[in-house]
């Protein structure tokens, strides 16, 4: 027998891999497959594809002269629904329970939708005359986005077109009834500050809603099963 090499250093450890960086880019993958979000920017894409034929082809609503906001409307918020309904997820409790980081992708999701909606209606914009503009394109959509994020925080994510669409039918009524309020901000001129911070308001008042709370509905039928 011989003590021959005992004194030897071990050898250098092998350079740890990358595995919080692979394991993040899985969980940001695994969180927008959960809440349809591929699907989710497939249809957002449709609908600026249904605005550019809309304006290429002159659609329009006999009315009166507010009419030819109407299918332009319609179809922001249609996108806005498609935003709030892709914060439902299905896991409920469970999720919320472990994932430290849910309402950073709560966030960085709604974020990256809305932009990915602007776009895509932007895109669509260049068919024909939008009235508006860009800056009343960005408006409305951040607007009724937020209407639409405030109603899946209290309605659940499933539910969160309602507040979209409960909105689109007070702004036909005021359009129809003359008001002023810059709370109908779609009714007003692409520069009014009024309505720009009424609309930045309610997106920003969704963001927090969402950001912070959740969705309600996936919740609460887990913790009654």
């Amino acid at each position: 027998m011989t003590a021959a090499g005992i004194h030897e250093s071990p050898p250098a450890p092998a350079p740890a891999s990358p595995v919080f960086p692979v394991a993040g880019a899985r969980l940001v993958w695994l969180y927008l497959v959960s809440r349809r979000v591929p699907a989710a920017a497939g249809l957002l894409a449709a609908l600026g594809c249904l605005l550019w034929v809309a304006l290429h082809w002159h659609w329009n609503i006999a009315g009166g002269p507010a009419a030819q906001l109407v299918i332009p409307l319609v179809i922001e918020t249609g996108a806005a629904g498609v935003i709030a309904v892709s914060s439902h997820g299905p896991f409920g409790e469970p999720e919320r329970a472990t994932g430290r980081w849910l309402p950073w992708l709560r966030l960085g999701t709604a974020v990256a939708l809305t932009a990915v909606a602007f776009a895509g209606l932007a895109a669509g914009a260049t068919g024909g005359h939008l009235p508006g503009g860009s800056l009343s394109l960005l408006r409305n959509l951040g607007g009724m986005t937020g209407t639409g994020l405030l109603s899946a925080a209290v309605l659940g994510g499933a539910f969160g077109w309602v507040g979209p669409m409960g909105y689109l039918l007070v702004i036909e009524a005021g359009l129809a009834a003359g008001w002023g309020t810059p709370w109908i901000w779609p009714g007003r001129p692409s520069g009014d500050l009024g309505g720009a911070l009424c609309a930045s308001a309610v997106f920003a008042a969704g963001l927090i809603a969402l950001t912070l709370l959740g969705t309600r509905g996936a919740g609460r039928r887990r913790a009654s099963e």
